[in-house]
């Protein structure tokens, strides 16, 4: 039988600080979806709002958000790669979970995203989407890390702008660990150098 205890306890040994606790997170997931219903009830949807969350880190966020909308809304998700096992990019950009092209056609689609980093991964989400037909293509992510932006890419609704750190935690992970932490915190680094 496995001791869930110790098992967290091992976890936030790794953890050098919590950047955003349970309660910061219900708060600023609420107030993001009332933005989200708010901008699509002002913007009414052509055929569809198409929530699209990118596997695996924004499921905890995405799961938590789409109740905060008060609206009707279709879920899908898509695999996009660029990290591998490391902390940071390889460059190369590999989507390998796709949605079907009429699934897309003239949706308004609202990308669920943990993280924004440099921004190179979402840029080609953003323009592979908007290329398979979506009437509108609007960003959503929990945090932002502008500093590491290497891509030009305009974020719709943003959460939490965060430093340079490796966070974890609330779906995010490192070599696919931390994710079920109910809080976001700053990895330490001898973890992961």
């Amino acid at each position: 039988m496995i001791d869930n205890k110790a098992s967290f306890a091992e976890m936030e040994k790794d953890i050098a600080w919590v950047l955003a606790d349970e309660e910061t997170l219900k708060a600023k997931v609420a107030e993001m979806g009332r933005e989200i219903t708010d901008y699509y009830l002002s913007h009414p949807v052509k055929k569809k709002l198409l929530v699209v969350g990118i596997l695996k880190g924004s499921v905890v966020f995405m799961s938590d958000l789409i109740r905060q909308i008060g609206l009707p809304l279709q879920l899908e998700f898509m695999k996009v790669s660029s990290y591998g096992h490391g902390t940071k990019s390889t460059g190369v950009i590999e989507i390998k979970l796709a949605i079907e092209d009429e699934i897309l056609e003239d949706a308004d689609v609202l990308v669920v995203e943990d993280i924004l980093d440099s921004g190179n991964t979402l840029a080609k989400v953003m323009e592979y989407l908007k290329h398979k037909g979506a009437a509108s293509v609007r960003l959503c992510t929990l945090l932002d890390k502008p500093d590491r932006r290497k891509a030009d890419i305009k974020v719709d609704f943003e959460g939490i702008i965060i430093p340079d750190e490796f966070v974890v935690g609330y779906g995010l992970d490192f070599a696919e660990k931390y994710r079920n932490l109910p809080y976001v915190g700053v990895l330490k680094p001898e973890v992961y150098e």
